[in-house]
This record gives structure tokens, C-alpha cells and sequence, in this order.
């Protein structure tokens, strides 16, 4: 099966974690024997060999750079100026693995074609590019709103307000409060360039606010269910409801803190919570409850957002194992249809009907 997968932090790792991600997993784990500087070394599950070996020939790639406060307990950069750089340096290694033949931008209806095309022909897919839409998880490296139409120029095509805690354009997860005017202008100049929405992260105020001032294309690129594990970073089913009624699709997050209750960080493992990819469909299967069909869901696997296999369902090794997920939803009664919405095609109708 295809597999669109909406949110990968692919730059993060290349450049924070120091990943050549042109190695497969196995070496990538190699590399980092006996490193502990981040939680997650020697357990990545994230590299080119493995998406290709997954058949994952569409990726949304993220950039990604917090602005904080010099008191603040969350990691990030200390001004703007810095936050942005940082994205554009991750810009660029995108750009030099494009270079390499390793991916392939796709910024609009055509490249997009190209690439479905591309990944369909029915020649092996171990040597095709990975084809990868730019997204912007947090804005806060956005130093002011004349920056949007930059990014929008060099290949942006969605963009998160928020992401953890208090943000410079919105609040997220976290924390709480309603967006201020340069969140509101935000959004404005995002609609006038057709730049869509990821309402992942926004916390409940936010998320009201923007869904009543946005008028575009809205997705939540990687989500869970409130109803399922009661925390702020999942939406509730009404938020759910609400994104369905957009038109929005939501993608399922393999974070295991998402998927089983009262998971603590360092102390709790998949084996113990019995967090599996069973799991993992529960929540995307809440969704397709709560939309009477299978077309609002997809994969938004987040694997390899600064954690690894001590985070992630226990049936999982690589991201190659997402394609277990169809035998899931296969066992589970879905139809061969519902199984192509799931892993691309509602993605990919989300893009072709909002795109030029």
C-alpha cells in the first residue's frame, strides 16, 4: 500500500540530531552507540532505505524552531532572528537532498502528480526520491507577517501556529489563551496565500478562534482523540466534529504519551502500557466513527519527533512498519477503498482540491 505520511520531522533530526538520514535505521542506531545527550539515541526509526522499504513515497516535512523566553523551561531559540535561521538552515538541506536525488518538492497539483505518477510506475521504488510538502510546525521563527510570503516563495505550504506552550502568533499545547492581533494577521496572510492551516498543537482557545477567523484549507497533520487519552494535546470529539465539518483531515500520531493513558516520560514503556499499533487504530477508528466514513483520517506517524522506539508502539521498529497498520484496518472490517482513502488518497483529494 501507498502511504502518504503528513508529519515527519525531517530536518530536526538531520540537522539537531545530526542524522544522515541516507542511512537506514539500523546504521543510524550504529552511529549513535553509547551517545545519551537525547533520550532517543540508538532508537531512531526514521531514514530513506525505510520509507522507501514502506512504500511512504509522500511526506509533509516540517520546519521547526521555538522562540522562547530566556526563563522559560522549554528548549528553544532566544530570539526571532535566531529561530528563523535555524529554519533556513534546515530549508537548505532540504535543498541539498533534493541535489542528492533523495527527495522532491512538491509545492502544488502538478509535482504533486509527478511524484503519484512517479511512485506508481511499477518499476522498484528503492532509488525514488521521497516526495515531501514544506510545513512549518510553530511560528514563531515568523520574525513578521512580510516573512510568510518569503516562505510561501521558497516551497511553504501549511503552517502551524503554535507548539508547546505560550507562542509569539498562538498558544499551544499546554497552555491556554485566544490569539492577539499578529496571531489574527497571521492567519489573514495565510489565507491570502492559500497556505493551509495545521491546527496540531493549537490549544482549545486558540483552536476556536482560528477556525473562526480562517477561512482556507484546514488539516490537523498529526492528532489524537481526548476521548481516548484525556490531555489538551488531543482534540475532543466536538473539535474533532468541527475539523470533519471543515473538511479537514486529521492524521494518527504514534506517540505512545498519545495513545495510552497516564503515560510517564522516562518511566513508562510500550510493553508495560501495552501500547501497540492495535492502539494506534483505535484512535483513528474513534475518528472515522465520529465522520460515518473514512475519508477525514490518515497517517500523520510524528515518528521521530524527538523520541523513538521508547515511545512508540511496540510492534514498530522502523517506519517501514506502518504498512502493519494495514493489515489492522484490513482485520477490522475496513474495505479495500477505505484502506486507499486512509493511508493516501485522502490526503492527496485534500491537496487536489484546494491547490491550483
Amino acid at each position: 500500500m501507498f502511504i502518504f505520511d503528513a508529519h515527519l520531522d525531517l530536518s530536526m533530526n538531520a540537522m539537531e540530531w545530526n542524522r544522515d538520514l541516507r542511512n537506514d535505521v539500523r546504521t543510524l542506531r550504529h552511529l549513535e552507540k553509547g551517545m545519551n545527550d537525547k533520550p532517543d539515541r540508538e532508537k531512531a526509526t526514521v531514514s530513506f532505505p525505510d520509507l522507501r522499504k514502506g512504500n511512504i513515497g509522500i511526506v509533509v516535512a516540517t520546519q521547526i524552531a521555538r522562540f522562547v523566553k530566556p526563563d522559560s523551561i522549554i528548549p528553544g531559540w532566544n530570539s526571532p532572528q535566531q529561530a528563523w535561521s535555524q529554519t533556513q538552515a534546515q530549508l537548505s538541506w532540504y535543498k541539498c537532498m533534493e541535489e542528492e536525488g533523495e527527495m522532491f518538492a512538491i509545492t502544488d497539483k502538478k509535482s504533486l502528480q509527478k511524484q503519484i505518477e512517479l511512485w506508481n510506475d511499477g518499476t522498484p521504488n528503492d532509488k525514488k526520491p521521497i516526495g515531501y510538502i514544506l510545513s512549518l510546525e510553530g511560528a514563531d521563527s515568523i520574525i513578521d507577517i512580510s516573512y510568510v510570503e518569503k516562505a510561501y516563495n521558497y516551497g511553504l505550504r501549511a503552517i502551524g501556529p503554535a507548539h508547546y506552550g505560550p507562542g509569539r502568533y498562538a498558544n499551544g499545547t499546554d497552555s491556554t489563551g485566544k490569539m492577539g492581533v499578529n496571531g489574527i494577521e497571521l492567519l489573514k496572510e495565510m489565507e491570502r496565500l492559500n497556505i493551509i492551516l495545521d491546527a496540531t498543537h493549537l490549544c482549545d482557545d486558540a483552536f476556536w478562534q482560528a477556525l473562526d477567523h480562517y477561512n482556507g484549507p484546514i488539516w490537523a497533520s498529526h492528532n489524537n482523540c481526548r476521548s481516548l487519552v484525556n490531555h489538551n494535546r488531543q482534540y475532543s470529539d466536538e473539535q474533532i466534529k468541527e475539523l470533519i465539518n471543515r473538511g479537514a483531515i486529521i492524521g494518527g500520531a504514534l506517540d505512545a504519551w498519545m495513545l495510552v493513558s497516564n503515560w510517564q516520560r522516562g518511566v513508562s514503556t510500550p510493553f508495560d502500557t501495552q501500547c501497540n499499533l492495535e492502539t494506534v487504530f483505535k484512535h483513528m477508528d474513534h475518528i472515522c466513527q465520529l465522520a460515518g466514513n473514512a475519508n477525514h483520517v490518515g497517517i500523520g506517524s510524528d515518528l521521530d519527533g524527538a523520541f523513538g522506539t521508547e515511545q512508540t508502539p511496540y510492534d514498530l521498529n522502523t517506519i517501514a512498519d506502518l504498512q502493519k497498520l494495514v493489515f489492522i484496518f484490513r482485520t477490522h472490517g475496513y474495505s479495500e477503498d477505505d484502506l486507499k482513502n486512509i493511508f493516501h488518497q485522502n490526503w492527496i483529494n485534500f491537496l487536489m482540491k484546494n491547490w491550483d
